[in-house]
């Protein structure tokens, strides 16, 4: 018997657009409120993983303003 591979929980159907350009922790506060379980700030160039995890929501922060956001 093969091992069972758990199906992750489905994301929020939300844009990313909509969160460039607001405050970093307003950013953070809609994410959450919205449904995203994890929500990432980065600075920008940071060194990160590339690994895909459903659920979350990343955030290029400078000067305290998303400049991007993209998901897993």
């Amino acid at each position: 018997m093969s091992p069972t591979i758990p199906t992750p929980p489905p994301e929020p159907q939300d844009s990313t657009d909509g969160y460039v350009g607001l405050p970093a922790a307003l950013a953070e506060q809609r994410a959450r409120e919205r449904g995203w379980t994890t929500v990432r700030a980065l600075p920008p160039g940071a060194i990160i993983t590339m690994e895909y995890r459903a659920g979350r929501l990343n955030f290029e922060v400078r000067d305290g303003r998303v400049t991007r956001a993209w998901k897993g």
